[in-house]
């Protein structure tokens, strides 16, 4: 049996908000593109790439909260030497967030040093913020604007119309809704989409979805899972393991069999609520 799944998943207002962030491109003088700091490759639109052309563009590393530091580090040096600056944000603490303003100015700098030769004094500047669903764009810039206007939800796909928010006198900031692309071509960037919920969990195997991250999880962080489930003894196969999580939480059905389903359930919600420890699922390239 196969580990992996192919996971597509394109409603059709995603289609839609890719439309209006074309048409309004041309208004915006910088893109700030936040992206998950658990899975920094997967979760980057690379429809979105071609969209934004040469406009400056920041990188938010976000929910590093839940990321592993030393990893969240490498890609902030990685991004930075490919030419981006990158931020890692936490947006339940507030970390990062006071820095997004300087480097949005910085990274703008010639835009404001001609719109003060223009006259242009106090034009403010505007910044549009994309990313694909659940990556935590609205609570970024709830954190960022001081107040609760853009609604946030822990599931894929909440805000579905462009909104602008005034930072201050010299920002604005326009959200759009999270958006993926119509075809993952690599069927790790569709499994690590699904692991971190940026895709809707009805259209998933939710055991095979399960196997997959528990054998991801033993392989890059055993000693954190061992700990947190107390087994040293996994196994070299997938469902095997599976089912050693569901006997070790008690999760068993009539006839004494393991309730695999259930497991696999439980772990992805604890992954999701960092209750296993700050993962990271992508490491750059050296």
């Amino acid at each position: 049996m196969s580990n992996t799944q192919n996971i597509q998943w394109f409603p059709g207002h995603m289609a839609k908000t890719k439309r209006q962030i074309s048409e309004t491109i041309r208004i915006i003088d910088a893109v700030v593109e936040i992206v998950d700091a658990r899975i920094p490759i997967s979760s980057r639109n690379p429809d979105l790439m071609g969209i934004i052309g040469n406009k400056p563009h920041i990188i938010l590393l976000n929910k590093s909260d839940m990321a592993d530091p030393a990893v969240t580090n490498k890609w902030i040096k990685y991004f930075n030497d490919m030419g981006n600056l990158a931020i890692a944000v936490d947006c339940k603490t507030g970390k990062g967030i006071n820095d997004f303003k300087n480097t949005v100015k910085s990274v703008l700098s010639e835009k404001l040093k001609t719109n003060r030769e223009k006259g242009l004094i106090g034009k403010p500047l505007r910044v549009m913020a994309v990313g694909i669903p659940n990556v935590g764009k609205s609570s970024f810039i709830n954190k960022l604007v001081g107040n609760t206007r853009a609604k946030v939800e822990n599931r894929p796909g909440v805000t579905r119309g462009n909104q602008w928010f005034s930072v201050d006198k010299e920002l604005e900031l326009l959200d759009t809704p999270g958006v993926l692309w119509p075809k993952f071509d690599d069927e790790t960037v569709g499994e690590h989409l699904a692991f971190t919920g940026a895709v809707t969990d009805r259209i998933l195997d939710t055991e095979l979805l399960g196997m997959r991250l528990l054998e991801i999880l033993i392989e890059n962080y055993k000693q954190m899972i061992e700990e947190r489930f107390n087994i040293t003894d996994f196994s070299i196969e997938p469902y095997e393991n599976l089912c050693l999580l569901a006997k070790k939480r008690g999760m068993m059905i009539r006839g004494g069999e393991p309730d695999t389903e259930r497991a696999a359930n439980m772990l992805l919600e604890e992954f999701r609520n960092c209750k296993l420890g700050r993962i990271t699922l992508e490491v750059p390239n050296a």
